[in-house]
């Protein structure tokens, strides 16, 4: 059974797929993120899925695919924004992270996170006020980031240079690079 060199969570537009990919191609293993499994598995975007079918039935297809790339991948994975909502993907990641796992929270400040979304319709639940949302969703998911995380970089202001680069230093010594 293969499991990830590096998990990544966070909120929106904290950089987990600019950060991801950057890891990835630094430790020379592939990357992963659960949101485009979702739409590779149904052919349509995340933000479709919510329109269409409503918010549970996407985290019910995301807390799946959470579950095989845990169970599957061996690269560096990122997790979509609200992956953590989901008390077994929750589980999952603490059992990952005390087996020796590495789950790293991006933390973003309220201003970057704002500054980044921008207006994207790519990120349904930030579409009717997207400051106020990017705000709640940061206050109601810090906990639940906080319970699966294994260490804590913050992104807010930095370079993807500068991010990546701790992130790299949060991995055990001997991870592949």
């Amino acid at each position: 059974m293969s499991r990830p060199l590096l998990v990544l969570v966070g909120p929106p537009a904290s950089g987990k797929t600019t950060v991801g990919t950057a890891v990835a191609a630094a430790l020379g293993v592939p990357f992963r993120d659960t949101d485009a499994d979702v739409e590779a598995q149904t052919g349509t975007t995340v933000a479709d899925l919510f329109v269409t079918h409503g918010e549970p039935h996407f985290r019910a297809l995301e807390e799946a695919a959470v579950a095989r790339a845990l169970a599957g991948h061996d690269g560096v994975l990122a997790l979509g924004g609200g992956a953590v909502l989901s008390a077994a993907s929750r589980e999952l990641l603490v059992a990952y992270g005390r087996a020796g796992g590495t789950v790293v929270h991006l933390d973003v400040d309220l201003p970057s996170a704002a500054k980044r979304a921008g207006l994207s319709r790519d990120r349904p639940l930030l579409a009717v006020n997207p400051r106020a949302m990017l705000r709640t969703l940061l206050e109601q998911r810090a906990p639940l980031y906080a319970e699966v995380a294994t260490a804590v970089v913050a992104t807010g202001g930095r370079t993807p240079d500068d991010v990546v680069a701790e992130v790299l230093s949060a991995l055990p010594a001997g991870t592949a690079r």
